[in-house]
């Protein structure tokens, strides 16, 4: 087993196998095993739980997860430029470090065993995208426990947003719905390789005993899709697609039809959407 400590820097990795950021993938790479390590620590004891890393590009991230102890770790990148690098790596740890090469969005179900922590450094341009997909599935709980993801800065902002602000939207309900969310770093451009033109955070969505209101995924998201494509009108007018008589469907969910989205709580939204399930036509028996 090749010895983890004399391999390359990341740094020196990057410039031994000229790898530049694509940025339609959306690439920025870390490279300072001191933040690589302090991430791993923000995700909470990795010794006793299996890890799924998207994106791993030149391991520095993954690499920090092998020095604390993780006890599998799957690592998935989508740019085969970095399979000198992560099979390199790979050789240091066999028995704890497995490669998938493919798109981390396609990968519905991973071979890890509970519990899971989803560890990653995700690549801007779909980073809210793997966010839908984790958090809105209509199978519930999930394979995993906690997820600590790198995010740009708007983005975190969005996720942990209160009712009210201009921030909070439909990412704001995905998130808080069933998780708790926290930034628990603020990282500045420095810290990536390219430098990129945001600021990015650290954050943690730690699964809830119980979602805050029990209804349907689908139901609630398209509620709140409805709700927030028009946020600036009330109500009745933007919820007018869900039932034809829109007043009468809002009166028996006990929400006033002119406010307007971005004043519902999470308890509203899910009220509203258990009402339109009862009245749908459709609903299930």
């Amino acid at each position: 087993m090749a010895d983890r400590s004399t391999l390359p820097s990341i740094r020196e990795i990057i410039a031994r196998d000229q790898l530049t950021a694509r940025r339609s993938l959306g690439q920025n790479f870390l490279a300072d095993p001191g933040l690589t390590a302090r991430i791993v620590q923000a995700a909470g004891d990795v010794t006793s739980s299996d890890v799924l890393e998207i994106g791993a590009g030149p391991g520095g991230l993954t690499r920090a997860l092998l020095d604390a102890g993780v006890r599998r770790l799957l690592a998935v990148e989508i740019d085969r430029r970095f399979a000198p690098a992560l099979t390199e790596l790979a050789a240091t740890a066999p028995d704890r470090l497995s490669l998938h090469w493919g798109d981390g969005l396609k990968l519905n179900q991973f071979d890890l065993d509970p519990p899971v922590k989803i560890i990653a450094n995700l690549p801007y341009r779909t980073g809210s995208v793997f966010l839908a997909q984790w958090l809105g599935s209509e199978i519930w709980p999930p394979q995993w426990s906690s997820l600590t993801v790198m995010l740009q800065q708007e983005v975190a902002h969005r996720i942990t947003a209160a009712p009210g602000g201009r921030d909070y939207g439909r990412l704001t309900i995905l998130s808080q719905w069933r998780t708790r969310p926290s930034i628990v770093m603020h990282l500045r451009p420095g810290a990536f390789i390219p430098t990129p033109k945001v600021h990015s955070c650290l954050v943690h969505f730690a699964l809830r005993p119980a979602p805050l209101v029990q209804v349907a995924a689908p139901d609630l998201l398209a509620v709140v899709k409805l709700a927030f494509s028009q946020r600036r009108k009330m109500l009745r007018s933007s919820l007018r697609p869900l039932d034809s008589d829109i007043i009468a469907l809002l009166t028996e969910a006990g929400i006033d039809s002119a406010r307007r989205a971005e004043t519902l709580s999470i308890a509203e939204f899910g009220t509203i959407a258990q009402t339109w399930r009862r009245r749908r036509p459709d609903r299930d028996s």
